[in-house]
């Protein structure tokens, strides 16, 4: 069975996006590229970003969204931005039914390269390998790290260790616990 995967590298300013298919083991790059705003207010960069990732999700049509979690770094300021560019493009896939699978940095990095410490340009080197040398050695790191997500969620998938109920999977978990769910 097909499966087209969006994998999503969120940012404030660059939010990478890659798109494979999935399909009985082998994985195919579709697409795979950066959106980026030079707007200097954050709400225009965050609708920028709301905006691309809808048109993108509207025409290419993704079984599945992978985003890279936010990390805790030093600085709030940085990781609260962080957050509301993964927030705007969660809410573009939820708002156009796609289920959104949320995978820490780390665990992208394993499942690339075997190594949870691994750098960007071990991850970027190990892409065309596992693409079979589809992918352009041009792409911006926001890219590469982004159809790392992809394909870190594909290689769940073939593992059966994706679970239908993944956090971040917020339509999914409403409706399978509506009891735990208030309402207004």
């Amino acid at each position: 069975m097909e499966t087209l995967i969006l994998g999503i590298d969120p940012g404030s300013r660059v939010t990478g996006f890659g798109l494979i298919n999935y399909s009985g083991g082998s994985y195919e790059l579709l697409d795979a590229g950066i959106w980026k705003s030079a707007e200097e207010d954050s709400a225009d960069r965050l609708r920028h970003i709301l905006q691309s990732a809808t048109a993108f999700i509207r025409l290419h049509k993704p079984d599945a969204m992978a985003i890279e979690a936010p990390f805790y770094g030093k600085n709030i300021q940085s990781t609260l931005k962080l957050g509301r560019a993964q927030g705007v493009v969660i809410a573009a896939a939820l708002q156009l039914d796609i289920p959104v699978f949320e995978y820490a940095p780390r665990r992208v990095k394993q499942a690339i390269t075997g190594n949870g410490n691994a750098g960007k340009e071990q991850v970027a080197a190990m892409l065309p390998i596992l693409l079979k040398n589809t992918i352009s050695a041009d792409l911006p790191t926001d890219a590469t790290d982004a159809i790392a997500v992809s394909l870190c969620h594909a290689f769940g998938l073939r593992k059966g260790t994706v679970a239908n109920s993944s956090p971040a999977n917020w339509a999914s978990f409403i409706k399978n616990n509506p009891g735990r769910v208030g309402r207004l």
